[in-house]
């Protein structure tokens, strides 16, 4: 019997991709009204809320040998101090001050010794706001099943009380023996499943035989060389954009799609202007983007795993025509959703759930060198009612996506409460004009709900644009 704290394929990958400075941790950014909580306050709110999700309390425990996937055990010496800070900008800050903080927490690995995640509270935004700060590791949660964490540490409405403190005690630690011994067995055993699977549903196998082979069909493609795949460093910059969900879903509806062919859009619409500032030829240049997609049912929600799987989608960057360049996006999309790429991703992780665990450390790292895609879009559909933490309503979200090596740059997108935030997370080095970018993909936004005849939002909101950096620490 496969043990449920066993990391899967994927989520142990994101720790052997883990190298050179590049830090797998997803990470949100999160703007709450009025005068900020108390440190313990926020420390008691949170800590009342662990029991339903337990991998907080849990760090990786590694196999000696290598002859296993890592798993999860309980930390006997969990501290809710440790992993809830407290800082504060100065005074009055402004917001490219939390998008230059952004960027230094972005460049800080977490201790693989203690369950892996981060709660910064962030003062002294100017506006009476305050700012929180998530960060959590790739290999213990998704985008999707984030969006239920939001759910479960924050109140639907202001003047929810607060869950009373669960008594928790953590489980013994095994043994490396113990972990060893455990590994073993599953590696025998577990195998059988997965043949007793296959003979038990051959339409599946079959349709995912064809996903496969789409998969390596899109591989054979190697993405153009391009200013965003370049080496490396630690240190990042953060930037985000704000856009109205309205807005863009009627621009979907105008011009015949979805709203992840406008996001895609305006993605390829705002580089396409970027580089061609910097002076890059982009005439028929078609970029690549990996764009993960949720292979989780409804019956898996509130499960904190990754449940992912990926599609390339072409970005062409060269076309400057805005509903031009939409209805590129929408056919090229329409052709991989047919093509089951996504089917074929989630089955190559199922078959790395059996892989032995050298193999799998060596073929995330190849991973990590082959440019086949040029950078990383995620879109995330969020909660559209308001949140609240402590009574203060969270206004706005920006995600950040984790950059790989050789990837200088990677766009999140999050929907919540009737907006579409933008987070750009980029290499410090490799694109010290990040604020150009963010400008022309705010401008390319605008541009297409114009061209599709969709009036753009009012600006009354007082909602901006805003990059930083996060200089070297």
């Amino acid at each position: 019997m496969r043990s449920t704290d066993r990391l899967s394929a994927l989520d142990a990958s994101f720790l052997h991709l883990e190298a050179g400075g590049a830090h797998m941790h997803v990470a949100s950014v999160l703007l709450f009204e009025g005068r900020p909580p108390s440190h313990e306050d926020l420390m008691a709110v949170i800590e009342s809320r662990l029991h339903l999700v337990p991998r907080y309390r849990q760090r990786i425990a590694w196999v000696p040998l290598a002859q296993g996937r890592p798993r999860w055990v309980d930390d006997p010496h969990f501290n809710i101090a440790y992993h809830v800070r407290h800082t504060a900008l100065p005074r009055p800050g402004a917001d490219r001050d939390l998008a230059r903080l952004t960027g230094r927490l972005m460049a800080q690995p977490l201790d693989r010794h203690k369950p892996l995640w981060e709660i910064w509270l962030v003062e002294g935004l100017a506006g009476d706001r305050f700012a929180v700060v998530t960060k959590t590791h790739h290999a213990l949660v998704d985008g999707i099943s984030g969006v239920d964490l939001l759910s479960v540490l924050f109140a639907p409405d202001p003047v929810a009380e607060p869950d009373a403190a669960h008594p928790w005690q953590p489980r013994p630690t095994p043994s490396a023996v113990q972990l060893l011994g455990e590994a073993l067995v599953e590696r025998v055993t577990v195998p059988s499943e997965l043949l007793r699977a296959v003979t038990r549903a051959p339409k599946q196998v079959l349709r995912s035989a064809a996903g496969l082979a789409s998969m390596a069909r899109a591989a054979l493609d190697v993405a153009p060389q391009s200013p965003l795949n370049v080496p490396t460093g630690p240190h990042r910059r953060f930037a985000w954009v704000d856009a109205d969900l309205a807005a863009l879903k009627a621009v979907k509806d105008a011009l015949g799609g979805t709203v992840n062919d406008v996001v895609l859009t305006g993605v390829a619409l705002g580089l396409g202007r970027w580089l061609r500032g910097r002076g890059e030829d982009t005439e028929g240049l078609v970029l690549r983007a990996m764009v993960p997609v949720s292979v989780r049912t409804q019956a898996e929600h509130h499960q904190f795993n990754n449940k992912v799987a990926a599609m390339f989608a072409p970005l062409p960057v060269g076309v400057e025509d805005p509903v031009a360049c939409f209805r590129e996006v929408h056919g090229a999309m329409e052709h991989v959703k047919h093509s089951g790429q996504a089917l074929g991703a989630q089955a190559i992780t199922a078959i790395g759930d059996f892989a032995p665990p050298t193999i799998l450390s060596q073929a995330a790292r190849l991973q990590a060198r082959q440019r086949l895609f040029n950078l990383v879009v995620t879109n995330v559909p969020g909660p559209q009612t308001p949140l609240y933490l402590l009574g203060h309503r969270l206004t706005a979200m920006y995600p950040v996506v984790p950059l790989a090596q050789h990837l200088a740059l990677g766009v999140a997108v999050l929907s919540y409460d009737g907006r579409m935030g933008f987070g750009l997370l980029a290499d410090y080095d490799a694109l010290p004009d990040l604020d150009d970018l963010t400008a022309e993909l705010r401008d390319a936004l605008a541009s297409l709900t114009t061209a599709a005849g969709v009036l753009p939002p009012p600006s009354s909101n007082g909602r901006a644009t805003h990059a930083a950096a996060g200089a070297p620490s």
